[in-house]
């Protein structure tokens, strides 16, 4: 497989926080809910986050953004760190940091602080962009695109450029390979009015003023092609003529902060690999998706730079519903694996555990996790498809994706009633026994399929010599 193509990001740095816990009560003096058991979790935000995700699976990636002398600005260059080359322009004030509240996965308040700005170019950016294949510039609006602008106008006209704007932002400049608005940004950059609260709109409509919106800045902004994001409905594409419509491969659930870095960052990395604006979109909106089903940006940067400072949860709806489970006096099961290449003893064995209870909560590694046991060659699957496959079966209930090799720390916050494993562990001293013992619970062996194994299969696929499956 060909190595993917290197890209420079240019874009404004955020430093992303996140409270998270449970919202179970009114506060006495109050009308507002108290949020409890919080747990604080901070990420790179804004084109940080863009970038990192660039860098995910592999891609040799340049940041060029600005970063000043406060805490934010430190702990933005330490999530950073080994992760991208990064290339620092100066910063006047302080790093913007957002701080979400967030109670049983759903956001109360976001607070937003520090009005730091680019404060001028820099030989190195400027070098930076001389050199670059390709170019994704995540205009949040405090002023990197600005101060590179002309350097950027000049390798737009030779190279491909993604620009992902913002509504603090300016416009993309003039031969924008791909511009990848929001609808609701779309529609503000053309000169619309946004719709009130008491507008509702259908697909029809939404598809028809996407449209519109993405003729009207084909037109405004000279870029050849404008991607129109849709959120889980997916992408519009124009390119002048009929657009092209990319639904969603599915309609993923959870955090969706930071979808569109991920939806920007693969259409980008595409380009760079030399592939057609249709498919770089097609592309990215199953990377979005996969984003999203995935656990969203702290689950994806977690082997990439996000620090854990009070511990990383489970997803909010998995959490949720073990509550309500325990709430009616029901059991919960659990069982986890890599899941890799889906097969009749994986089904057998969650089929068999979804039995052994009233709910089943199956905890999958991540892609760095499987890598890290299997080896370089694995997943075959990516985490969220993955998780796309399980949370078809009628026998799961939930899904939640771990990055340790060992799933102990998912299994503290959910404290399952049962752990259930396939029975070819029987020999097998588990590490987790301890613990699922520790607040009562208890480890079951379940009857495993013999001569399946997602290991075989993948060599079968690759076509190895003595990899058939046992019978």
């Amino acid at each position: 497989m060909n190595r993917p193509a290197p890209l420079v990001v240019v874009g404004d740095s955020l430093l992303d926080r996140d409270l998270s816990g449970r919202a179970e009560r009114l506060a006495p003096d109050a009308p507002v809910p108290v949020v409890g058991d919080v747990e604080h979790r901070t990420r790179p935000g804004g084109a940080a986050l863009a970038a990192c995700l660039a860098a995910a699976d592999g891609r040799e990636t340049t940041f060029v953004t600005a970063l000043g002398d406060d805490e934010a600005s430190h702990t933005v260059r330490e999530l950073l760190k080994d992760r991208v080359h990064l290339v620092e322009l100066p910063l006047r004030g302080s790093l913007s940091r957002k701080t979400r509240l967030m109670a049983d996965g759903r956001p109360l308040l976001r607070v937003d602080e520090g009005d730091g700005r680019a404060a001028g170019p820099a030989d190195r950016a400027e070098q930076a962009l001389a050199g670059a294949g390709a170019v994704l510039v995540a205009d949040y609006g405090r002023g990197t695109a600005d101060v590179l602008r002309a350097a950027l106008t000049a390798r737009a006209a030779r190279i491909p450029v993604v620009w992902d704007p913002h509504p603090a932002g300016g416009p993309p400049v003039p031969g924008t390979r791909l511009a990848t608005p929001a609808a609701a940004e779309a529609r503000r950059f053309a000169g619309e009015p946004a719709p009130g609260p008491a507008r509702r709109h259908d697909h029809r409509d939404l598809l028809r003023q996407a449209s519109a919106d993405a003729r009207t800045l084909l037109d405004t902004w000279g870029a050849a092609s404008v991607a129109v994001t849709l959120g889980e409905r997916g992408a519009l594409l124009s390119r002048g003529g009929p657009p092209l419509l990319v639904p969603a491969p599915w309609r993923a659930s959870g955090d969706c902060c930071g979808a569109g870095d991920s939806f920007a960052a693969a259409a980008a990395g595409r380009l760079a690999d030399g592939d057609l604006v249709e498919t770089a979109v097609r592309e990215a909106v199953e990377a979005a998706a996969r984003f999203v089903a995935g656990g969203g940006a702290h689950t994806v940067l977690r082997d990439a730079g996000t620090v854990p400072d009070g511990g990383d949860g489970a997803p909010g709806d998995a959490r949720a519903l073990v509550r309500r489970v325990r709430a009616s006096g029901g059991t919960v099961v659990a069982a986890g694996g890599c899941f890799d290449l889906l097969h009749a003893g994986h089904v057998q064995l969650l089929q068999a555990a979804r039995r052994a209870g009233d709910c089943l909560v199956v905890c999958v590694n991540s892609d760095a996790s499987v890598r890290r046991r299997k080896g370089g060659g694995r997943p075959v699957v990516p985490a969220g498809d993955r998780v796309r496959v399980l949370e078809a079966l009628d026998c799961v209930d939930a899904v939640v994706v771990f990055d340790e090799d060992t799933p102990e720390r998912v299994l503290d916050e959910l404290r399952p009633d049962i752990w259930a494993k396939g029975g070819d562990y029987a020999l097998t001293d588990l590490p987790e026994t301890a613990l699922v013992e520790s607040w009562g619970g208890q480890v079951v062996l379940l009857p495993y399929l013999d001569g399946r194994s997602s290991t075989r299969l993948a060599e079968r696929a690759a076509g190895r010599p003595g990899a058939a499956t046992r019978r």
